[in-house]
């Protein structure tokens, strides 16, 4: 047992890359002049950490183009969700992603949300092939 006031032991399986969320605006306006990908489904921006770390981070926008507040909320729950499938996979320790969604993230089939980001990544990190193989 831990002591006490002490981290949690990280649970994140050997090959996976732990996922924290990006909250501050600085953050956000950092990524903004990062690097950037289009996709049907969605937009990825990408910087690396300021601070040397070995997990990622993400953050997501929704602006109010997208519709009203059920469907902004309902495109923002797919982003997360889709984030949470494919970054611990193929994103990179020490890099930082913000999902935007576009018109089309809250009707998009999920399993093409899932490729558009997966595409995405590719293309910010020059190309690389993933990290993981497909579960």
């Amino acid at each position: 047992m831990s002591p006490p006031g002490a981290a949690p032991p990280d649970k994140t399986p050997p090959g996976k890359v732990k996922v924290s969320r990006l909250k501050i605006r600085a953050d956000f306006l950092r990524l903004a002049r990062g690097r950037k990908w289009a996709a049907p489904g969605l937009v990825l921006q990408m910087a690396q950490t300021p601070v040397e770390t070995t997990e990622a981070r993400a953050g997501f926008t929704v602006t109010k183009k997208i519709g009203n507040a059920v469907v902004r909320n309902r495109a923002k729950r797919r982003l997360r969700e889709v984030a949470r499938a494919v970054l611990p996979l193929y994103g990179s320790p020490g890099h930082d992603y913000v999902l935007i969604a576009r018109e089309a993230t809250p009707e998009r089939p999920f399993a093409s949300l899932i490729e558009d980001l997966k595409q995405a990544l590719r293309k910010v990190h020059g190309g690389r092939t993933p990290k993981a193989e497909e579960p």
